[in-house]
Parts: C-alpha cells; sequence; structure tokens
C-alpha cells in the first residue's frame, strides 16, 4: 500500500495497526493487558485492584448517541470480565448548529444512562467547534476486575467453538432504521422500520449480562464486542489475537427480522455491519452446552455459528460450500451514510 494514498473510511488496516502499535507502544510492568489486534481494552494493576481502561467515539449516530457510548465502551469493558464504574466523556460539537438545549439534552441523557448502568459520570471535556460537522461523542470508561475474573484477549485455542449472543447487527440495523426513517419506511413500511429502532433498547446493545453470564457458567476463553466492520472483523480480530484461523458458517449466524428487511433492501452484508448488542465468544467445546442453557435461562439466546481454527487453515464461511471469508475494509454503514 503506497502511504501517501489516502485511507479508507473506518478501522486502520489491521497490517497498519499491528505494525504502529508493535512500533510505538511503550511497555510498563502494571499493564497486564496492552494494546493489540484484538484488543479492545486495557488492564492495568493499581495497587492491590485491577482496572481496566476502554476508548471510544461515536461517529454515525445523532439519535440517542449518549446511549450508543456508554453501551459501546461498557461492552468492551465487560469483556475482560470487569465492572464498569467511571465514565469520562469528550464531546465535540459543530459550530453553528449547537444549541444551549441540545447540550443540556446530552448531558440530561448521558446521566440516566450511566445511573441506569451504575456508572458515574466522573468528567470530560466539552467545546463548539469548526472542526465536526455533527456531534462526536469520545468516552473513555474504567472498570473494576473482581478477583480471578480478569480475561485476557488472545485466550482462544483451535478447536474452541465460536458462540453468539442474541442476533448480528443490532447497533447497525437501529442505527439505520433511526437516521434513515422516511425511506426506509417508504419502502418496507413504518412497522418494520420502527420494530428495527426499538432493537436499540430491546434487546438493547449492551452485552454487559450476556458477558458476566458466560463468565460464570465458565469454559470461556475469550470476549469480544463486534463493532466496526461487523460479526466477520470481530471474528477475524479475536482469531488473530490468539494466533488463529477461523471457520464461519454463514447459515447459523442469528440474523433478525428487522436485520434481515434493510440490509436486504440497502444491499448491505450483515456479516460486516456494526453488530454492538451481540457477543462473541470462544469457547471450550465441552462447555458449549451449559453456556447455551445457561443463556436461555437468562432469556438471552446463545448460537454456535464457527470454530477457531489452526492458523494455516485461514479464514473460512461456509455458504452452501466453503469460501474465503470476507474483508470489510470499512463497515457496510459508510457505504449509505
Amino acid at each position: 500500500m503506497n502511504p501517501d494514498e489516502p485511507l479508507a473510511l473506518g478501522k486502520l488496516p489491521s497490517a497498519l495497526l499491528g505494525r504502529l502499535v508493535n512500533e510505538y507502544a511503550v511497555s510498563d510492568p502494571s499493564v497486564l493487558v496492552g494494546p493489540g489486534l484484538g484488543r479492545d481494552a486495557a488492564a492495568i494493576k493499581v495497587g492491590s485492584a485491577t482496572l481496566v481502561v476502554k476508548t471510544d467515539p461515536i461517529t454515525f449516530a445523532t439519535d440517542q448517541a449518549p446511549l450508543y457510548l456508554v453501551d459501546v465502551n461498557a461492552n468492551d469493558v465487560a469483556c475482560l470480565g470487569a465492572v464498569p464504574r467511571w465514565l469520562v466523556v469528550t464531546a465535540l460539537l459543530p459550530a453553528g448548529a449547537t444549541t444551549e438545549a441540545m447540550v443540556e439534552q446530552q448531558f440530561s441523557e448521558l446521566r440516566d444512562i450511566c445511573a441506569a448502568r451504575g456508572i458515574a459520570l466522573v468528567g470530560g471535556h466539552t467545546e463548539v467547534t469548526a472542526a465536526v460537522t455533527r456531534p462526536v461523542l469520545v468516552g473513555t470508561l474504567l472498570g473494576e476486575v473482581p478477583e480471578g475474573r480478569l480475561l485476557v484477549p488472545g485466550g482462544g485455542r483451535p478447536g474452541d467453538r465460536l458462540l453468539v449472543t442474541k442476533g448480528i447487527a443490532i447497533e447497525g440495523t437501529a442505527l439505520l432504521a433511526r437516521e434513515l426513517t422516511e425511506p426506509l419506511a417508504a419502502v418496507l413500511g413504518r412497522d418494520v422500520v420502527e420494530a428495527a429502532a426499538r432493537l436499540l433498547e430491546h434487546p438493547g446493545i449492551s452485552v454487559v449480562k450476556d458477558a458476566a453470564i458466560l463468565l460464570d457458567t465458565g469454559g470461556i476463553t475469550a470476549l469480544h464486542d463486534p463493532t466496526e466492520g461487523g460479526l466477520v472483523t470481530g471474528v477475524r480480530e479475536m482469531a488473530e489475537a490468539a494466533g488463529c484461523g477461523a471457520t464461519l458458517v454463514a447459515t447459523r449466524v442469528p440474523i433478525l427480522e428487522p436485520t434481515v428487511a434493510i440490509t436486504r433492501h440497502l444491499g448491505l452484508d450483515p456479516l460486516g455491519l456494526l453488530s454492538s448488542g451481540c457477543l462473541l465468544a470462544a469457547a471450550e467445546p465441552g462447555a458449549v452446552s451449559a453456556i447455551v442453557a445457561a443463556g436461555a435461562a437468562a432469556g438471552i439466546t446463545v448460537t454456535e455459528c464457527g470454530m477457531l481454527t489452526h492458523p494455516e487453515e485461514g479464514f473460512v464461511l461456509h455458504h452452501d460450500s466453503p469460501g474465503s471469508m470476507p474483508t470489510f475494509s470499512s463497515d457496510e454503514m459508510t457505504r449509505v451514510l
């Protein structure tokens, strides 16, 4: 790749990001989990406590952006076995389009969402700037890890089964329904679009409860919150962090009906669409039945849809026959928003 060419929208290419992390990360003995591919949060030993730290922005959503911000950050904290506790937010707001009432609404929503999730909003920075054309919220969330609970990324092993909770692309489906309400309703009907928009809250984009149930059940070797680039990107990140390949069976991947309708109409691949709301897990084969049962008892569907493999087997996606797993250089969302 020409280093002077503009980069595509979305995450940095994995090869570039991996090189940058390896070259520029600074080591510290108190850091238990540092930066790396497939590592979405850091873990730091502070005295007798272990803190998990996560930062992520919300750049696509305008409607209910505070909810996206809190849950997306909390998900990655929970995937390391931590309990989300303290949030700091930077809000960059567009010049000429920001009112006092709009800012107060953002603060009110953040307060209510944090309170509902047991998270304290402890600080941040708010600025009206010409550098953005729409509100951009950036969250930094800290969590505490109970003794013996830290799940270090990269723990998956060949033969581990890939599990998905609820359904994929919940976040992307809800966001599309809220940002493109009228054009989608004109074709698909308002009932479909409203059902898609409600996915933001039911089942919601939080996987904190999912992670706690799976970890309590045991047999989990890795957890990942597939966000930008969808489930396929999440599988690649989980596998690469563990030095594995992966096989995914498309017909077993759970996709909710509103997601099917909207992605089919827009010509998007749900496997590459923002997927907060589903938790991706790698589990020991003998633990799968207990994990599925524990999820069902809590009202959370857990579906087995693939497995980690030896690295030389690469990344395989089964439809009617095996093929190469696609790579999404940017989230499918960027094709329409």
